[in-house]
């Protein structure tokens, strides 16, 4: 019997990883996106779910999650969900922060619920920002891409669970356990998370064996099919302010202790520091597999770097990458400044965020440290924003990958599953900490080269928005359907 991840140590088992990168690398994928006149009635459905949720603005600053949630609603209850089984959970704080939780009730449950979770808040988004004839609050389908924001994060996900209960319920369909839809706001930012929010308060009507999350998904380049990723951990995201203060004074008597100067001079001191490599089981066997699947020198440095971390010439190279480099360590970046008070006074305050995000082998404090320590002036306080949210990995039991797998081995022949850590955080936290296991899968491919989430024209493949529905579906009904677990 394969040995499981450990929970308490926050390991991975490399038997397990191994046995899931046993499968051949690629798969190309020449099949066309289908027209709307050519969708079938479930996919038209779909559609039109997915366009009602990205026209309705869910942005922290201007838009309002209750609206869309609402929506959802109101697309469930006339499917024939009862009253009881949906519900619009408005945070107290806000009530442009609503949150909808559904439930799928089987007569036949044995088992507790499968959790399908999707965040419907989107990050900040303007038209002048964007490409001429787009806009971001407008679903557009073009050259067979949709665009708009939330077309990848996280509303393609939110809308194929919704279209797929609504046939679920229709058609009658029976599991051996519930299946909790909770579709939730401020997982993007904002002081209203509603996963947080529904756990402290409502934990009873989401509370779930296990859940399945953004977070994964697959990877392509130039059509060709690397890898279907499944998210078990992730980095923690740690925010920390530096703050240095001074007398201040008339600028024109200038002074060498200059607030702005000194923040200025630690920052760059920062700017040009790496925290060292350090690989964890699942990172390290990312790049054992993804050496398979590149090429040339990249190939090479991978497969050096996951049986020698400090080989300094192979991390140099594969560091260029942005998110190679997050794969390898923890990284700290400067996103905000705040300084002074009057353009004709010296500054008395010199603020910077700090936006780390953390291993999650290693801790914030040590963190903390490291900083004050690369800052090198003491007269620069490091403080904690927030506190903390680090969660353990889930475990990447055979219940729960198999099913993945053969999903992945039904619809995309020869493609791999890859457990990845995720370098970002996502609202799996919150249910991992309260020992909800969840996993980042979806079967949505993007382009690995191009990633516009959070970005310009966000965009996703129309072809990979319908093969998402399919594999979501395939899926749900494996982990709904197994026989009760054994041991």
């Amino acid at each position: 019997m394969l040995r499981l991840l450990c929970r308490q140590k926050h390991v991975i088992n490399l038997s397990l990883i191994a046995l899931l990168f046993s499968q051949p690398a690629a798969s190309r994928q020449t099949t066309p996106a289908r027209t709307a006149t050519q969708l079938t009635a479930d996919q038209k459905l779909l559609r039109d779910i997915y366009q009602e949720l990205i026209e309705i603005n869910t942005t922290d600053a201007g838009g309002d999650t209750t609206k869309a949630a609402e929506a959802m609603a109101a697309r469930l209850r006339a499917a024939g969900f009862a009253g009881d089984d949906v519900r619009v959970v408005v945070h107290t704080g806000n009530t442009k922060k609503g949150n909808l939780v559904a439930r799928l009730r089987s007569a036949n449950a044995r088992r507790k619920p499968l959790l399908l979770l999707a965040h419907i808040d989107v990050v900040e988004a303007r038209k002048e920002d964007w490409s001429d004839n787009l806009d971001p609050f407008k679903l557009t389908e073009r050259d067979g891409y949709f665009y708009g924001r939330g077309t990848s994060d996280d509303k393609a996900m939110a809308a194929i669970f919704v279209a797929n209960l609504i046939r679920y319920k229709q058609d009658g369909a029976q599991f051996d356990r519930d299946l909790i839809l909770a579709l939730t706001a401020d997982e993007e930012g904002g002081d209203f998370n509603g996963v947080e929010y529904l756990i402290k308060n409502h934990l009873a009507l989401v509370d779930a064996e296990l859940g399945i999350n953004e977070g994964g998904g697959g990877r392509h380049r130039q059509g060709v099919k690397l890898f279907n990723g499944v998210q078990a951990s992730e980095k923690v995201y740690q925010s920390f302010q530096l703050e240095v203060k001074n007398k201040g004074g008339h600028s024109s008597l200038p002074v060498r202790e200059n607030a702005i100067y000194q923040l200025a001079a630690a920052i760059d001191r920062l700017a040009k520091f790496d925290f060292p490599v350090n690989l964890g089981d699942v990172t390290r066997g990312y790049f054992e597999r993804m050496s398979g699947i590149e090429s040339g020198q990249t190939a090479t440095d991978m497969k050096t770097v996951a049986l020698n971390p400090n080989d300094t010439e192979a991390v140099k190279r594969l560091a260029a990458s942005p998110y190679y480099n997050a794969l390898l360590r923890t990284t700290c970046v400067a996103t905000r400044l705040d300084a002074g008070h009057a353009d004709n006074a010296l500054p008395q305050t010199a603020r910077a965020t700090i936006n780390c995000r953390i291993l999650p082998q290693e801790n914030a404090a040590d963190v903390q440290r490291t900083l004050v320590r690369v800052l090198a002036d003491n007269a620069i306080s490091v403080s904690y924003i927030k506190e903390p949210k680090p969660s353990p990995p889930s475990p990447l039991t055979p219940d729960v990958m198999r099913p993945i797998e053969e999903t992945t081995a039904a619809m995309f022949p020869r493609v791999p599953v890859v457990p990845i850590m995720g370098t970002g955080a996502t609202d799996s936290l919150y249910f991992r900490q309260v020992g909800i296991p969840m996993y980042g899968v979806s079967g949505l491919f993007s382009d690995i080269d191009d990633n516009r989430a959070h970005g310009r024209d966000e965009r996703l493949g129309v072809k990979e928005f319908y093969d998402g529905q399919e594999f979501l579906d395939r899926l749900v009904k494996a982990l709904a359907r197994q026989s009760a677990r054994t041991t």
